[in-house]
């Protein structure tokens, strides 16, 4: 099976805490980077479409990327590659500061036909660019599944209202959609994430996955709802949990058309929740975006053995 993810490159910096003395450390990132990343290194077959510079983090961004096994197609070149300043809080939670451009062109190589299309966070909400990620998105979505990730940052979402029409219109086009409860209460605060989730899945999603943080996750369909807990580790710092997390659910349902993801069933769904959870869990418990190999994954689902509850 084939993905395709559309999306920024970003070059993270990462500030230690206030009063450590540890240094500062620079790690590839962006989110859908981070997706196709930990996809190539579950061993699946990958092309990342987005920007990078020829400058030392563009050439860094892709040495990692193809180290993975992942195919690197630029559809454009920026001035620089973008980076965010990562800040840490004593329990390891990050926050961005960006110098990001989002400009891309054209389209996918002629002979690249994938079997699903990932697309997310900035570039999928962006101008000029997002206007491309969705024209490539619509164009493979009669014979691919789609997966959305928001992944809000709110310095860069720009008016609310409009930010909040923007990532509808990518929740449309999705048959996946995995958020955070952070997300949820930037686009719609005070509002449950059951209900958020109710209302995407009439957009036409199979399926809606809301992360937790240490709080784990829950899974919604038409017919279920399951929640999961979160492992229990160490954590150094929360950088690309997510992705991680994004990255393990579509390698667990890799090979499902879009009628079998609305067949899920709460069991399908529990060990998804698991399997995702068990991935981000391996990735918080290491500095930067370093999701799990197949070998690391496989080991970390059967160590956690997390037992997902149905709620309703």
């Amino acid at each position: 099976m084939s993905f395709l993810v559309i999306g920024e490159c970003v070059a993270d910096i990462v500030r230690a805490p206030a009063g450590s003395v540890a240094a500062d450390r620079v790690h590839p990132g962006g989110s859908p980077a981070n997706v196709a990343y930990g996809l190539g290194r579950l061993g699946r077959d990958v092309t990342l479409l987005t920007q990078l510079a020829d400058d030392p983090a563009g050439r860094l961004i892709q040495a990692r990327l193809r180290g993975a096994g992942v195919r690197v197609e630029l559809g454009g070149m920026p001035v620089r590659t973008p980076s965010a300043v990562v800040g840490l809080d004593a329990s390891g939670k990050a926050s961005y500061t960006f110098d990001i451009a989002w400009t891309l062109t054209g389209g996918v190589p002629a002979d690249l036909v994938p079997d699903h299309v990932h697309i997310g966070s900035i570039a999928a909400v962006t101008a000029p660019g997002a206007t491309a990620v969705l024209a490539v998105t619509e164009r493979f979505r009669d014979r691919a599944t789609v997966s959305y990730d928001p992944n809000i940052r709110p310095a860069l979402m720009g008016e609310h209202g409009e930010a909040v029409a923007r990532v509808e219109r990518c929740v449309a086009l999705a048959d996946l959609v995995k958020a955070s409860d952070e997300d949820l209460a930037w686009l719609h605060p005070d509002e449950d994430p059951r209900t958020i989730a109710a209302r995407w899945l009439a957009l036409g999603p199979a399926v809606v996955l809301v992360t937790l943080g240490a709080g784990g996750s829950l899974a919604f369909t038409r017919h279920d709802t399951v929640s999961a807990g979160a492992p229990r580790v160490a954590v150094v710092d929360t950088v690309g949990a997510g992705d991680s997390f994004m990255s393990a659910v579509l390698d667990t349902l890799a090979g499902r058309d879009r009628a079998a993801l609305g067949a899920l069933a709460a069991d399908d769904l529990a060990g998804l929740l698991a399997t995702a959870g068990a991935a981000a869990a391996v990735t918080v418990s290491r500095a930067g975006a370093q999701p799990p190999d197949r070998a690391e994954l496989d080991i970390a689902r059967d160590g956690f053995a997390l037992r997902p509850g149905r709620v309703s």
